[in-house]
């Protein structure tokens, strides 16, 4: 996916030490370590809020990493589509046919799944459209990856129970706005995007939204104050701007992952019973 956060790494040096036909029998993966973290934070106030985990939620689980990995080859075949590239076809097709096969057994048990299916496949073309116009990095595309891939919430919670709720819905789009969140301080560091008045303004509606999911009872109290996380990172980036803009990539990436790890953590002991039923 499209993030700003975690720079778009190739192989291409790799390459040209290792005979072409070798090549392509080498997995392709998502060069964007952050998007994991997305995706496993999601999955798992997901699983949280399903209060289980059996069979189908390691299916779901396998499902999301399958369709994950699928998008790397499929956006980098776009980038380059003047050239076949059978590395990235063929693995791309791997990805796709495992995800696919999974995807197929799981709505059987859960016929639900097909509309987080639907949204997953309109993130899919919106993002391939913005490469097509080269506006994969674009905040708009970026923010639709994001909420492509929290869509993990939902399907963990869809495959597990057999069903959706409103609670899956409103966790999806907790997530959603929290990870988009990371746009907006990660753009500070680039001085064609260095203005707070874009995070300040996305914040304030994030917040709105986040106490309407509250107020029609989508979210408990304490999840919709998780978001509070975002809003403390944000203000902390504002204090200390200057490091933040000169400060190695290395030290940004730890900086935004304590930050999603403490936000996870809060929203998924949130949605916990008071007391686990034992087994």
């Amino acid at each position: 996916m499209a993030l700003s956060s975690f720079p778009f790494l190739t192989d291409s040096h790799n390459a040209k030490k290792s005979p072409k036909i070798l090549l392509w029998f080498r997995p392709t993966f998502a060069p964007e370590q952050g998007v994991f973290l997305v995706l496993l934070g999601s999955f798992f106030t997901g699983a949280a809020l399903a209060q289980h985990w059996n069979q189908w939620t390691n299916l779901a689980l396998l499902c999301a990493f399958l369709t994950l990995q699928m998008e790397h080859p499929y956006v980098v075949q776009l980038k380059q589509r003047k050239s076949w590239k059978p590395r990235f076809l063929i693995w791309g097709g791997i990805y796709g046919i495992s995800a696919l096969s999974i995807a197929i057994i799981l709505w059987f048990h859960s016929p639900m799944l097909l509309a987080v299916y639907g949204l997953v496949v309109i993130g899919l073309i919106a993002d391939g459209i913005a490469v097509l116009h080269q506006k994969h990095k674009s905040i708009v595309n970026e923010m639709i990856s994001f909420a492509a891939i929290s869509l993990a919430a939902p399907l963990a919670y869809g495959a597990t129970t057999g069903n959706l709720s409103i609670e899956a819905v409103g966790i999806w789009i907790l997530n959603s706005l929290f990870f988009s969140s990371a746009i907006y301080t990660i753009k500070l560091r680039k001085k064609k995007t260095h203005s707070l008045k874009p995070g300040i303004i996305y914040h304030g509606i994030s917040m709105v939204i986040v106490a309407g999911l509250y107020s029609v009872n989508c979210l408990s109290l304490i999840t919709a104050l998780s978001f509070a996380v975002a809003l403390i990172k944000f203000g902390i980036v504002n204090c200390v701007l200057n490091w933040y803009r000169q400060a190695s990539f290395h030290s940004i990436a730890i900086f935004e992952t304590r930050f999603s790890l403490v936000y996870v953590a809060i929203a998924s002991i949130s949605v916990l019973p008071a007391h686990l039923s034992p087994g």
